[in-house]
């Protein structure tokens, strides 16, 4: 079982590699659009300002994180609402969302073991939300990386991503309106520096393979099948190729292949 505190470690070391990508930029980069649509990097920046403001409330007040919910004038649009709120001259927002991380990891570390915190549809403890931070930061940092055309080192913090990607294999199916498999997955990926992360039995007939880095792109639709080396055996796993997603909401449009106007792996 992975540690709260070895979580945090490496959402601090996830988001400082991303800080120092962003914090030089000249003011005018940060309105350079990402590969989500109508995204600048400053609304990348912003949008994980507002999630863990989100997530900090869900961390210390319930009411308080509900009320968010059941206030939003628009619920399918309370993500881009959140990234558009917070959105403010690079300085500003900076030191919002330094500030916003540090006070969500003390949070974090004060939930009593056991709790469970509310979240968007769904619960999760205090290890599965730094988990998710980490995530989100990592996926929107390569927004930011693709806008800059920098190409960054895969981490062994991607294990965590990769984990969280295979956990929600039911909810990519589910919220692309597929029926659930019941089937299990094998799991097997190359790690950056040649290990290997597996998950489920081993004598499963579905096996996804491949290297982890491509994976969590996969799941965090930051590129489409096409373009990653991912090989998958059998009929479920192959529909997950299709359907992979590791945050809550809605899929969106996902990414075309490069080939098509897609970025580039």
């Amino acid at each position: 079982m992975v540690d709260l505190s070895d979580l945090l470690r490496d959402l601090a070391d996830e988001s400082a590699g991303l800080d120092a990508l962003v914090a030089p930029l000249p003011a005018a980069d940060w309105a350079r659009p990402t590969p989500a649509a109508g995204w600048s990097i400053g609304h990348q920046i912003a949008h994980l300002a507002w999630t863990d403001h989100v997530a900090l409330l869900a961390a210390t007040d319930a009411e308080a994180f509900y009320a968010t919910v059941t206030a939003a004038p628009d619920p399918t649009r309370m993500v881009d609402a959140g990234a558009e709120a917070f959105l403010a001259p690079p300085v500003d927002l900076l030191a919002r969302w330094r500030a916003g991380r540090a006070a969500l990891s003390d949070a974090l570390v004060a939930v009593p073991a056991g709790e469970k915190l509310p979240w968007y549809g769904t619960r999760m403890s205090a290890t599965s939300m730094a988990t998710a931070r980490i995530m989100e930061t990592w996926a929107h940092g390569e927004d930011v990386a693709d806008a800059l055309g920098v190409v960054r080192p895969a981490t062994d913090r991607l294990r965590h991503v990769a984990h969280l990607g295979v956990r929600t294999l039911g909810h990519g199916f589910a919220v692309h309106g597929r029926p659930v498999p019941t089937a299990p997955v094998r799991v097997e990926l190359t790690g950056p520096g040649g290990e290997t992360w597996s998950w489920g039995p081993a004598d499963a007939a579905d096996r996804l393979t491949g290297p982890l880095l491509d994976f969590c792109l996969l799941v965090t639709r930051r590129r489409h099948r096409a373009d990653l080396a991912l090989l998958a055996t059998g009929p479920v796993a192959d529909e997950w190729l299709d359907v992979a997603q590791a945050f809550a909401g809605p899929p969106g449009s996902g990414r075309e292949p490069a080939g098509r106007g897609g970025v580039p792996a």
